[in-house]
């Protein structure tokens, strides 16, 4: 199947009503709808990758996602417009851009950035608390960074994610970890933001930890012991290795998957030649966890005939070496929805 395109998108979306990003047979997800809208598009089903792949109701404010296009003729902006058509509302492509055919946003990612809002007060105004966790009183700050910085560089995070994680290495490196306060509507106390970023994460990674130093700080104010209890902790939880050590997980309504930074180049050609020889007639299988072509891509099934008008369909057939007098071929058009006739 020759002649694809990689469009790479920025995608925010409010999680609260999604079972996460990965489809799944269970519960709507980010990539199903994602998909949904690209086969009405497409008038055939195709996979879309993602930066990260975020949990339950987890939300984003820069996923990175690409996926590949038969659509050849329209402008790589114009995905933003046909897209968000047939999304729901809390589902937005931000931007749409054209990308190196191998790039792939979830495999060729530096690092993952993500913030957590805590909103302090006793009275939380409802929509905050839509997207924050809300604590009572200020937790002190410095208590905070003095445990965050204790997870800078590469560490085994077993104590600090989810019993059902299913990666071989809990190992992973974590690049930026620090509290600050942030000013904001609605909230009497203003907003305590955690912001980590690290090569990759495991399950209820960042959660776990927002949650255990909260729960840690808050433990040592509580019996006015000593500042540095909540680092403490963190050092000891981290060196075991033992989830029983850490503390409680914090909610995924305050969790933002917030952007990726890329490597200059494309770690892995090859990627578009695969799907230009694959093509999307045959379903594809679930997005693997390894970066090993045959199994990038994910398990959608879509209709074998193309939704698509050909206007040229009606024309007269043409010899296959018309003599200077023949008549011009007629142009082929494309019904795209969203969009409308596009010529190939």
């Amino acid at each position: 199947m020759a002649g694809l395109r990689n469009i790479r998108l920025i995608v925010a979306y409010d999680g609260s009503a999604y079972g996460g990003w990965q489809r799944q047979k269970n519960a709507t997800s980010i990539q199903g709808e994602l998909e949904a809208a690209l086969a009405k598009m497409h008038g055939h089903a195709l996979p879309v990758f993602a930066a990260g792949r975020t949990d339950a109701g987890v939300h984003a404010r820069g996923q990175v996602a690409n996926f590949y296009t038969d659509i050849l003729s329209i402008p790589a902006d114009r995905f933003v417009p046909a897209l968000n058509r047939f999304l729901p509302q809390d589902i937005r492509v931000m931007s749409s851009a054209e990308a190196d055919i191998d790039f792939h946003s979830r495999f060729d990612a530096r690092l993952r950035r993500y913030r957590y809002f805590v909103a302090i007060g006793r009275t939380i105004d409802p929509f905050v608390l839509r997207t924050a966790y809300q604590v009572a009183n200020a937790p002190d700050l410095g208590a905070l960074n003095a445990a965050a910085s204790l997870l800078l560089g590469e560490h085994d995070f077993s104590a600090f994610c989810s019993a059902r994680d299913p990666s071989v290495s809990k190992r992973r490196n974590v690049l930026e970890a620090s509290f600050r306060w942030e000013r904001g509507c609605g909230t009497s106390g203003g907003f305590l933001v955690f912001e980590i970023a690290a090569n990759a994460f495991l399950l209820r990674m960042v959660r776990s930890i927002v949650g255990s130093l909260l729960h840690w700080e808050a433990e040592a104010r509580a019996a006015a012991g000593s500042v540095a209890h909540a680092a403490e902790e963190t050092g000891l939880a981290l060196a075991s290795g033992d989830r029983g050590l850490a503390g409680p997980t914090a909610p995924a309504r305050g969790l933002f998957f917030w952007n990726a930074e890329y490597y200059p180049e494309p770690r892995r050609p090859g990627r578009g030649a695969y799907w230009s020889r694959r093509g999307f007639e045959e379903p594809v299988a679930a997005e693997g966890v390894g970066d090993d072509l045959p199994s990038e891509g994910g398990d959608v099934e879509g209709p074998s005939t193309p939704a698509w008008v050909d206007i040229a369909d009606s024309a007269p057939a043409m010899p296959n070496e018309p003599g200077p007098d023949a008549p011009p071929l007629r142009p082929r058009r494309r019904l795209v929805p969203g969009i409308g006739f596009v010529q190939e």
